[in-house]
């Protein structure tokens, strides 16, 4: 079959690799019909996560028709259609029994490297790291689902690949980013970060009520599509972050904070910024959290910072002092994907939101590779990209 491999920072490759087999009585096998590049794939991209190998096919996000399933495989049937969450979830350990599935205790197969990264395990994922088990990844033709029975999400009829798509990632990641805030309605939400996770943490903050959304980004085409959501939009190019927070709340500052941006932040004329690039080119820093530091200092007193941007390693300057004395609270973590889908499914059956609204580029699985670029880079008015194999 063809998938997208990865053979080292900036290096994407669209080639042939074995196809996968049932491995274990729980397994399947899908056909992929549809799949996206994700901003986390763009860490694995540009050589920032630790744990990666070449050859390891890349690519979380993706949904595709059953093909073959395991023999203890109760759930699923040849012909099902389903999304598969980026977390792998065994559905009975004690983490997946509280719902804290991408915490999940069994099912990363390099358990012993996460514990000694990590302090304790967390779930295994698709196409990422081998801190979380290697396997591999949705950017494929066809895909071996481990923990098939308990790792899906079965679609039901009526609704198109690239409505439901999403369903595996970046829409329960920015719904529980929003979620995670406890939004009331008299709240401003901060939401750093107008990509693909940012756009849904809008959207989900206006579900659940807030009294404005504020989005935080330097492409046009994101605030673009934020300020068509409602939110009232901040290009940090052209104006102060700290200053126009201030402005919109009585100069009390946002409630509540949402960092969708991670360990890539950009920023242009800090001092901090200009010192985490030059740290990082030194070694000395794996990762750029200038928008941290701008949450913890523009942030209400009492109020929550939440974190669904990817961090992979160590955090310089972080004013914690400040933190611990404004009494912030900090939620934060990969997402617990099937404690959301349910009702999400939910919303876009009843026709509440329609998340191919994010899609900007849809192109065969062969053009992957120079997706990436076009994403990474964000030319052509790249929001989301999915992938047809």
């Amino acid at each position: 079959m063809k998938a997208l491999v990865w053979h080292g920072k900036g290096d994407i490759r669209y080639e042939t690799v074995p196809d996968p087999e049932i491995e274990h009585p729980r397994d399947a096998i899908i056909k992929v019909t549809s799949c996206a590049i994700c901003g986390s794939d763009l860490h694995l991209h540009d050589g920032f996560m630790p744990g990666m190998k070449s050859g390891d096919i890349v690519g979380h996000e993706f949904m595709g028709e059953v093909m073959e399933v395991g023999k203890e495989n109760k759930a699923l049937k040849v012909g099902d259609r389903i999304v598969v969450p980026f977390t792998i979830i065994c559905g009975e350990c004690d983490q997946c029994r509280r719902g804290n599935f991408s915490v999940c205790e069994r099912t990363n197969r390099n358990k012993d490297l996460a514990d000694k990264m990590f302090g304790h395990t967390t779930a295994g994922l698709f196409g990422y790291t081998h801190l979380t088990g290697g396997y591999p990844g949705g950017q494929a033709e066809y895909v071996r689902v481990p923990f098939a029975d308990a790792t899906h999400v079965k679609i039901p009829d009526g609704l198109t690949d690239e409505q439901v798509l999403f369903l595996g990632d970046i829409f329960p990641t920015g719904w529980q980013a929003a979620v995670q805030c406890e939004i009331e309605p008299t709240d401003t939400v901060a939401i750093w970060g107008a990509g693909p996770v940012g756009q849904f943490a809008i959207r989900s903050a206006l579900l659940l009520g807030a009294r404005q959304v504020v989005a935080i980004d330097r492409v046009a085409e994101r605030l673009s599509m934020a300020k068509a959501a409602g939110a009232i939009t901040i290009n940090f190019e052209e104006e102060s972050v700290v200053e126009r927070l201030n402005e919109l709340t009585g100069g009390k500052g946002p409630e509540k904070c949402i960092d969708a941006v991670g360990l890539e932040a950009h920023a242009t004329g800090t001092l901090d910024s200009m010192m985490d690039r030059a740290k990082q080119t030194m070694m000395l820093e794996t990762d750029r959290p200038h928008v941290l530091r701008e949450m913890i200092y523009v942030c209400r007193p009492a109020g929550t910072l939440s974190i669904p941007g990817v961090y992979g390693g160590l955090l310089d300057k972080i004013p914690f002092g400040a933190s611990m004395n404004k009494g912030l609270t900090w939620r934060m973590g990969q997402t617990h994907v099937n404690r959301w889908t349910d009702d999400l499914l939910r919303r876009i059956q009843e026709g509440q939101i329609d998340p191919s609204f994010v899609i900007t580029h849809t192109v065969g699985l062969d053009q992957g590779p120079a997706m990436y670029d076009t994403f990474r880079e964000k030319r052509d008015g790249c929001v989301k990209v999915v992938l047809k194999p």
